[in-house]
């Protein structure tokens, strides 16, 4: 096996659970994650239809959202005790469990880097989608307080008005017909185990009556993490976090890691490791941009244009980082590159995989239990991402498919969360960086 070669297995399994555990204080927060359908008794090959469709939808959101801008606000202090949460991952999205209000309703809600604003489902419902729990009813909860449209987070939101008595009415759009709306509020939010929740009051939140998306119904809401004011992170006060995904076929819990807890020492062996600066997009300001300066496959440098993954002036291109994308998604120029480089590289007959929802895949073997493929980095302004066969392909023996989990997309290129298996990513937003190192997520 060549230097730009690597062997990849088949997995027997295409997705599975990921569980989360989260405690902390305001000053360290431990989360849990779970995917999407862990509780869903599909396939691989369904399982991986509904990730590729998910993915395309996501790519619609993130390229057409709106971020919010406005002075960062920081939450209630809620104590020195230790503050837990859970989340949960899917084939997709991760999902992370919360309780909310006075008495506290249970819900579950999509961990969303792409995005700022907290949100969920709140009676009465003009239009809401069909969920796994119970809409909240903001009419019994004591602790329910709506904001001021003249508020900072009001005015942080990209659309809002003043209603009756002033309160902020707000529209959050997230692109492909995907949108919620409903009154800006703040509540007691619950972190951790039903045996001992931590109550964290005064997180603002949008309480939806009119929601509307395809992507949403796995959950309750969304709870943003983004750059914004509106996002968990800023409401908490805290400059850094970090998580570090599990392998897919395995029901190993998985952390997500806020403030002085997101330390990438403890996953240091023998992989240095690396960092990279954060880039600001003022046209997108909740994204986390990425300086990609070339893609490696099988090693040779890839000729793919200077241009391709440029932040322009007018906030177009550039490349993100986004934990609710499961599949990674290039400009179209970088990914004619790629796609050529793998379709050249790999000796196995090229197949159709568009019933999968993706665009590149061969014919697997028959009776083979491993094929050797190309070698897959990112070149990064300052380090080289090296990702194992299992980050950017995927094997299926009922199908007799193998997938690079790669699409091609316009302007805007996504880095999935695929691709982020086994990888602890600490996000420093004082200092404006961002590290990885390769860690066994499930012993961290």
């Amino acid at each position: 096996m060549g230097m730009g070669a690597v062997q990849v297995f088949f997995l027997l399994q295409l997705w599975a659970l990921i569980d989360m555990a989260l405690c902390s204080s305001l000053s360290g927060l431990r989360v849990e994650l779970t995917h999407v359908d862990s509780n869903g008794n599909f396939s691989k090959f369904e399982l991986l239809q509904r990730a590729a469709l998910r993915s395309s939808h996501r790519v619609a959101r993130l390229t057409s959202a709106d971020g919010g801008s406005g002075a960062v606000v920081k939450a209630t202090d809620a104590g020195s005790g230790q503050v837990q949460a859970s989340v949960h991952a899917g084939s997709g999205e991760f999902l992370m469990d919360l309780a909310i209000g006075t008495p506290s309703l249970a819900y579950s809600a999509i961990l969303d880097t792409g995005s700022d604003l907290i949100w969920t489902q709140c009676k009465p419902c003009v239009r809401c989608f069909s969920q796994p729990s119970a809409v909240f009813d903001p009419s019994i909860s004591s602790t329910y307080k709506k904001l001021p449209c003249t508020g900072e987070l009001c005015h942080a939101l990209p659309t809002s008005r003043c209603a009756a008595a002033f309160d902020c009415k707000y529209l959050y759009t997230y692109g492909d017909s995907s949108s919620t709306q409903g009154v800006l509020a703040s509540e007691t939010f619950e972190l951790g185990s039903d045996a001992k929740p931590t109550a964290v009051p005064g997180v603002a939140f949008g309480c939806g009556d009119t929601n509307v998306g395809n992507g949403f119904s796995q959950g309750a809401g969304i709870v943003g993490l983004g750059r914004g004011p509106l996002s968990l992170i800023s409401q908490l006060g805290l400059g850094k976090f970090s998580y570090c995904l599990t392998s897919l076929d395995q029901s190993k819990k998985s952390p997500l890691l806020f403030g002085s807890l997101a330390d990438l020492s403890a996953s240091e062996g023998t992989a240095a490791v690396q960092s990279i600066p954060l880039l600001k997009n003022p046209q997108q300001p909740s994204f986390y941009y990425l300086p990609l300066k070339g893609i490696t496959v099988g090693g040779t440098r890839l000729q793919i244009p200077s241009s391709a993954f440029v932040l322009q002036q007018d906030g177009t291109g550039g490349v993100i980082i986004d934990s609710g994308t499961s599949i990674t998604y290039l400009e179209a120029a970088a990914y004619r590159q790629v796609k050529r480089a793998f379709l050249n590289q790999v000796q196995l007959r090229a197949a159709d995989g568009s019933d999968v929802g993706l665009d590149v895949c061969f014919s697997l073997p028959a009776g083979a239990s491993s094929v050797t493929v190309p070698k897959l980095t990112f070149n990064f302004d300052g380090a080289d991402l090296d990702l194992p066969a299992e980050n950017y392909l995927i094997a299926d023996s009922s199908t007799g498919l193998l997938c690079l989990t790669i699409m091609g997309s316009r302007g805007l290129s996504i880095i999935g969360n695929f691709q982020q298996q086994n990888l602890h990513i600490l996000y420093d937003l004082k200092q404006e960086i961002l590290s990885f190192v390769p860690t066994q997520c499930d012993k961290l």
